[in-house]
């Protein structure tokens, strides 16, 4: 008799993990509970973190959130600390952590196709003393968020490869997609005007602290 096929669909734990090879020993052993001088030094480089968050009855959100490299500040092995400057007021990640404190935080650093990974859980912080010294252009942050991390590992850099994202010559041009004042006017329904674009372009130069 022929082997029955499988699951079309992977629902439940046992599933998943029946339907992969086993991991490396490497990856399991990766993992770490505080920081290294490896981290450190790629958290230092690092202009560019997204923050995956969920509300209290789980639904998910990721969040970009870029700046200078080195502006997510290392307070201790364990703790990290996060600006959260100027945006457009949604505050989706602040009231997910405030509703539920687990985050998810990855690293990138142009040019390195590795990624570093962060679990733990959050909270948000409005202490001035703290946030003084996260300041940028003359501004300190509305809030912080510190992580205390409960994992922290690199991830390979399979994906960043494979997507080439680093690679200069596969960046679209600005005209392969519509200009964003026009996808809010579709997506908005409000009549698009052109001269949108220039009052996007001011708020991005003048507005980013």
């Amino acid at each position: 008799m022929a082997d029955e096929p499988g699951p079309v669909e992977l629902i439940t734990p046992e599933q998943v993990r029946a339907h992969y090879q086993e991991p490396h020993p490497i990856a399991l052993a990766k993992e770490m509970r505080q920081l290294d001088r490896h981290c450190r030094d790629f958290i230092a480089l690092c202009p560019f973190v997204v923050i995956a968050t969920s509300d209290a009855e789980g639904r998910v959100d990721a969040t970009p959130r870029g700046d200078a490299p080195g502006f997510v500040a290392v307070r201790d092995a364990r703790t990290l600390l996060i600006p959260d400057r100027r945006g457009n007021n949604r505050v989706d990640t602040m009231m997910n952590i405030a509703a539920n404190p687990h985050v998810g935080l990855l690293f990138m650093v142009p040019g390195r196709p590795e990624t570093l990974r962060v679990n733990g859980p959050a909270r948000i912080t409005v202490d001035p003393e703290v946030l003084a010294p996260l300041s940028a252009d003359g501004k300190p942050p509305q809030a912080a968020i510190l992580v205390s991390i409960e994992e922290v590992y690199f991830q390979c850099g399979k994906a960043l490869l494979r997507s080439h994202l680093w690679d200069a010559d596969r960046h679209i041009a600005r005209d392969a997609l519509a200009p964003i004042g026009q996808v809010f006017a579709e997506q908005c329904a409000f009549d698009y005007d052109p001269g949108i674009e220039t009052v996007i372009q001011d708020d991005y130069r003048d507005n980013l602290y």
